[in-house]
């Protein structure tokens, strides 16, 4: 009894060190040694991105920013796919936002992020097609590339990123995502042909090296070790891939307005002024100046890959100042809704985009066998219209490697009925969509009736500018 006594006793001991020193190292009491992105101890690196596993009650800009990262390790339920048994898939849009990138933007007399943009399969994140994908884009001078793309590299590789460049992390969430989509759509439903074509692909992306990198690393996932020869990416001009339709004065005319209340509700906000102020002395520059280096987008690749925020002699950028200026980001977003402008900014500029879209639904559910997966590689300024456009006011600003997806399926059982489904990062967002949000009664399933999204598209867009098309919506004045 005295021995079971003593070692229940010593049991509970050493319970109580662990727990100490799992606590004195999560308050930082303790250093903890931390991994570089090059396999290197980083003995004056912090840790300063928080683990939230679970989603807080309230709006958390912490909880926020971590979302943004879209960290490569974070599981995620997908509902790609995924619907009864008696339809029968058809086409495939997809819109991505590129992969985590480096800053675009750079804080005055700081010194950079150190970075590495090189991809190896000894770092982390790491995933089991990547060093397959580094193998296969070496071949890539089989493809064709419109204009500018064909000078770009096809994946990151410099020591030191470049500013925008793509990382590591970058392809592999979009191979992450690849995969993902390979296993709902290819496995499953067998969306393209064993001896698929170029005929069946439509892709395009902007001219930027993260964006054509993201579009070939999702791709590589997708189809892997793909026929060089079967791929032709276009080069999109427009960051809203508005192609032939681009000329539309109002749309700027919304887009300007929607600038103007942002500075108004910037300006009005002491508590983010008193931030920037701050900043700018720790830094020791004109607050102005600081502020036009828009450093939220390189605190954010701070936070984003665990680097201590900046530091000079006269002090630290905090993470209180990072979470006011993200707060600010929240706060800005929710006032936007409310004042419209974007929304009719965002249904001018994504219309030709969705026009295409229906269109080229419309010919697969006539009978046509081409372009059937489509895929669309822009930014965050290319989704997040089009979520505004669609409705969707409850979804988070595009995260890295965010995805959209436009999927059409045939009703077997009823031939001639065609259905549209819509999902953002895997999540079924059909009847969050202003065309479709009282339909799901109706027809008692997650899709959504060709004809209504047509319809949304061709005719109901426009009833907020009180006409009909879009010519007139872009060349009408605003009363």
């Amino acid at each position: 009894m005295l021995l079971r006594n003593r070692f229940l006793f010593l049991l509970a001991l050493a319970a109580l060190l662990a727990f100490l020193s799992l606590s004195l190292q999560f308050l930082h009491l303790i250093p903890v040694a931390l991994v570089k992105e090059d396999g290197l101890t980083a003995k004056n690196r912090k840790r300063i991105m928080p683990d939230l596993l679970t989603e807080p009650s309230g709006v958390d800009p912490l909880y926020e920013a971590h979302m943004h990262c879209n960290s490569p390790s974070a599981t995620e339920h997908s509902m790609e796919g995924r619907v009864p048994h008696n339809f029968k898939l058809l086409s495939v849009h997809i819109l991505i936002r590129h992969g985590d990138r480096y800053p675009l933007y750079s804080i005055p007399r700081t010194k950079r992020p150190d970075i590495s943009c090189t991809l190896s399969i000894s770092r982390e994140p790491f995933h089991h097609h990547l060093e397959a994908f580094i193998s296969h884009m070496a071949k890539g001078s089989e493809g064709h590339m419109d204009g500018f793309l064909s000078s770009l590299p096809r994946y990151p590789s410099h020591a030191l990123c470049e500013m925008g460049e793509l990382t590591q992390t970058g392809v592999v969430q979009h191979l992450k995502n690849g995969q993902v989509l390979r296993e709902n759509y290819l496995k499953k439903h067998k969306l393209l042909p064993s001896n698929w074509t170029a005929k069946h692909l439509y892709i395009e992306s902007t001219g930027k090296s993260r964006t054509l990198q993201s579009g070939l690393a999702l791709l590589y996932s997708l189809l892997p070790k793909f026929d060089w020869k079967k791929i032709n990416i276009r080069q999109q001009w427009s960051t809203i891939f508005c192609a032939g339709s681009c000329d539309c004065p109002m749309r700027n005319h919304y887009l300007e307005e929607e600038q103007r209340r942002q500075y108004n509700f910037r300006v009005k906000s002491g508590q983010l002024e008193r931030t920037f102020v701050e900043m700018a002395k720790v830094v020791g520059v004109p607050t102005r100046q600081l502020r036009a280096s828009n450093p939220i987008d390189s605190l954010l690749c701070h936070f984003c890959h665990n680097i201590s925020f900046p530091c000079t002699t006269n002090g630290c950028i905090s993470m209180e100042h990072f979470k006011v200026i993200k707060s600010f980001q929240l706060e800005d977003e929710k006032e936007s809704q409310k004042k419209q402008l974007y929304y009719k900014y965002s249904l001018m500029a994504t219309y030709p985009l969705l026009n295409q879209t229906v269109m080229r639904m419309q010919r697969i559910a006539q009978g046509r066998k081409d372009e059937v997966l489509v895929l669309y590689s822009g930014h965050d300024v290319t989704l997040s219209p089009v979520l505004s456009a669609l409705g969707v006011t409850e979804a988070r600003f595009p995260r890295f490697a965010a995805r959209l997806v436009f999927e059409l399926w045939v009703n077997g059982d009823k031939i001639g009925e065609h259905f549209v489904r819509i999902l953002y990062n895997g999540e079924d967002v059909t009847f969050q969509t202003s065309f479709c949000r009282r339909k799901s009664q109706q027809f008692g399933q997650s899709m959504c009736p060709l004809e209504t999204f047509a319809k949304f598209v061709k005719r109901d867009m426009f009833n907020i500018f009180n006409t009909t098309n879009y010519y007139d919506a872009c060349h009408r004045r605003a009363f």
